[in-house]
């Protein structure tokens, strides 16, 4: 099973999209997100992962549902967290990321389904803003070794 960590970085009511350079995805446009790393909490990945695509510093402020994808090859996880800018510095990874923008939640809506990295993802975290249905960040409770 894979697991992936991301943000929905939001200030001015807009939020930060990065436009993929993995070979992959090239060209797409998807919220900073990427593989957990070993020894590392959710929310240990979640910010590292949008300071490496971003060059943001964030603060997470809540959580969204958790969502799944599970096909006949793969298991997938996906924790995203609501999160504000704290702190930008001039520097992302230009291997992954071509660059990023602020985008508002019209605009995200009408962005063409083939442009997005992943259109399902999007709507789930369009509803879940526009319903308010966030979870407050106790809901993850990280347990020692």
């Amino acid at each position: 099973m894979e697991i992936i960590v991301g943000t929905i970085v939001m200030q001015n009511n807009k939020i930060l999209m990065v436009k993929e350079a993995k070979k992959m995805c090239y060209g797409k446009w998807s919220f900073p997100a990427g593989h957990l790393e070993d020894n590392e909490t959710l929310v240990e990945g979640a910010k590292r992962e949008t300071l490496e695509e971003t060059g943001y510093k964030t603060k997470l402020k809540k959580s969204f549902p958790i969502f799944t994808r599970n096909d006949s090859k793969l298991k997938i996880l996906m924790v995203y967290f609501l999160a504000e800018p704290i702190e930008y510095k001039i520097n992302f990874d230009t291997t992954e990321i071509m660059e990023t923008k602020w985008v508002d939640i019209e605009e995200l809506k009408n962005m063409d389904k083939n442009d997005l990295r992943s259109h399902a993802i999007v709507e789930q975290i369009i509803q879940t803003l526009e319903s308010g249905t966030l979870y407050n960040l106790e809901i993850i409770k990280d347990l020692p070794n």
